[in-house]
């Protein structure tokens, strides 16, 4: 077959193959040129989950009458002058309005603020109709009919009505929170509508257009994020690790105000909260990055979604420094949505938890520690008691226990409500603390703490567990690693730059045992390994973190391996289930927990304690 000129439709189609692959894209297009546009109000309307009808009206300056014809001819832009690197507008690669035209029925019909009328054209297939006059307010109105009408076999690939809804519902909240200043209305016979009130662009204003889109609880359960490296400015707000989803659907990620899906944040998220989260959890997040766009390219695909940044490792490490940064100095928070469950289950009717037996088998702290005899927890023998936990510092005010802790631990059990009532100074002191002071101890597990408004119940292993976890993690990360020298070194063979880039981390893979070097122009040779790790596939591991430098420029699997067997010996060298506690231990632990970054959530994710507020208990017993 000769070659020949492919035809400007033809041309088209081809693009819209990479640009519109569903309602949701165009949907994405048409916003974003309207938020280009200058708009301050944005309506959309959709039928049939948007492949019969698509309506987007905005308020922006509008299109003028003789460069209509231009705005749906390919390659054609107002929003990018000779600089391919100082890109500053959401579109400007002038294929989304010809590649829309080119598979459905489209017409704009618009009228700047000047203009006498408004004026409409539209393209139907790739064919294009003469520009004739219209009646319109100020802005731009594009409407899209049978969408994929000219290209059938596209059709096939669409899911249904609810799907395609939903899927533009999530381009419109993820658009919205970037430009909370715009009101967006979004509605349609298939489906509820959705209408975000405009707020303002100040960070208060910011955080109530993220409230509208991911409800008015995230707000409450988020830790403010700002921070600047190396001219790149990272904010916005993160969730607490207790407050987390089964998916990544509610991360949301934004480069110079343009909503993306990147895969380096995304694993630069999911790397900060990998101590605090198991890996099926996943934190809620909003970030916004802004940088000089000559370091950023967003003109990776043709959609758009995806960025490349000139120094992907400048960027992971401010995420994931910033994020451990703000989670280590929010302290210790429960998230309300375990206040709101326990509340559910005392609702009445709610299921019934009661055990069999005498008094639903309940039996008062006193009755159970006298009956345990030698079998109770005692922490002058015990291997587990809170105090040793790898916390040196003991001093008052330095993360270890203070004076007001070591005189309650001297104090002995206390032993019935009479004795709390009589308590000292120190006991009202405990009130006023984080989790309060120690009551009881129920099913030999949770510890029940009251502070001045509210009742805090802590599972006890798990928040002991944290507590070693994090004392062998920093007496890990303090000092080198052991290591246990091989036999035989293993020779891993390697791309001569994998090889090369090993090579420059390590002294960084030292430290953490690894002992690799040169050997040859195409291999490492892998001398001592961490004695942590026991029997490892050397092999594996060295390719593992090869890869991983490769992308983000870090030996960060190393480290998480050796965390991972730092979590799984706290787990199994943590107070446990069932062990009875002295009232003074339990208010040591409650102390310990809150001196220590990140323990609201164990090793796994769960939450360790829940606090239920005094007034939601009055609630519950109608006293409000």
């Amino acid at each position: 077959m000769p070659i020949r000129q492919l035809s400007e439709t033809m041309i088209n189609q081809i693009a819209a193959g990479e640009v519109i692959e569903r309602p949701a894209s165009v949907v994405k297009e048409l916003v974003e040129n309207a938020l280009d546009a200058g708009a301050a109000r944005v309506e959309i309307v959709t039928a049939g989950g948007g492949l019969n009808l698509i309506r987007v009206t905005d308020d922006g300056s509008g299109i003028p009458e003789k460069e209509l014809a231009l705005a749906i001819a390919r390659h054609c832009t107002s929003k990018l002058a000779d600089n391919i690197h100082d890109i500053r507008s959401l579109g400007f690669r002038g294929e989304a309005l010809p590649s829309i035209g080119s598979v459905a029925r489209l017409s704009i019909r618009s009228r700047t603020a000047n203009g006498d009328s408004a004026a409409e054209i539209g393209i139907e297939g790739g064919r294009v109709s003469a520009v004739k006059p219209a009646a319109a307010n100020r802005g731009t109105t594009v409407e899209v009919r049978d969408l994929f009408f000219a290209t059938p076999a596209r059709l096939k690939f669409m899911r249904g009505e609810r799907a395609e809804s939903s899927a533009t519902s999530d381009v419109i909240k993820r658009i919205a929170i970037a430009f909370p200043a715009v009101r967006f209305t979004l509605a349609g016979s298939d489906r509820s509508t959705l209408e975000l009130p405009a707020t303002d662009d100040s960070p208060e204003g910011r955080l109530r257009r993220v409230a509208q889109v991911m409800g008015a609880d995230f707000p409450a359960n988020a830790i403010a994020i700002d921070a600047v490296r190396d001219g790149v400015h990272l904010a916005g707000h993160v969730s607490i690790p207790s407050f987390s989803r089964a998916n990544a659907l509610q991360q949301y990620a934004y480069v110079n105000g343009r909503p993306v899906r990147d895969k380096l944040i995304a694993g630069a998220i999911r790397g900060a909260f990998a101590d605090v989260l198991p890996r099926d959890r996943h934190a809620v997040t909003v970030l916004f990055l802004t940088l000089d766009p000559a370091i950023v390219d967003v003109n990776v695909h043709p959609a758009k979604a995806d960025v490349r940044f000139r120094d992907p490792g400048l960027v992971r490490g401010l995420i994931v420094g910033a994020i451990r940064e703000a989670l280590a100095n929010a302290g210790i928070r429960a998230a309300t949505s375990g206040a709101a469950g326990m509340m559910a289950a005392f609702r009445p009717g709610a299921a019934s938890y009661a055990h069999s037996g005498p008094a639903n088998g309940h039996r008062s702290y006193e009755a159970a520690y006298r009956a345990s005899g030698s079998a109770g927890f005692d922490p002058a023998r015990s291997p587990q008691r809170p105090l040793d936990m790898g916390f040196e510092n003991t001093e008052p005010g330095n993360g270890g226990f203070g004076e007001n802790d070591q005189a309650a631990f001297d104090a002995g059990p206390l032993h019935s409500a009479d004795a709390r009532a009589g308590q000292t100074e120190t006991a009202e002191t405990l009130l006023g603390t984080v989790l309060g002071a120690a009551r009881a101890q129920v099913h030999e597990n949770y510890i029940v703490a009251q502070t001045r408004d509210s009742l805090v119940i802590v599972d006890q292993h798990a928040a002991h567990e944290r507590l070693v976890y994090e004392a062998l993690k920093n007496a890990l990360h303090s000092r080198a690693v052991p290591s246990q020298m091989l036999l035989l070194p293993e020779i891993v063979d390697l791309p001569e730059e994998d090889a090369e880039r090993l090579a420059m981390h390590s002294e960084t893979l030292a430290r953490f045992g690894l002992a690799v070097e040169r050997f040859g122009p195409g291999a490492v040779a892998v001398r001592e390994t961490p004695s942590m790790l026991g029997e490892t596939n050397v092999q594996q591991l060295v390719r593992d973190l090869a890869d991983e430098i490769a992308d983000n420029d870090t030996v960060d699997t190393l480290k998480e391996r050796l965390d991972r067997i730092a979590a799984t010996m706290a787990c199994h060298g943590s107070v446990r289930s069932g062990r009875l506690l002295k009232p003074e231990e339990m208010n040591a632990l409650l102390r310990q927990m809150e001196a220590t970054p990140g323990s609201g959530t164990c090793n796994h994710g769960r939450p360790t304690y829940i606090e239920l507020k005094l007034a939601d208990i009055e609630r519950l017993f109608g006293r409000r």
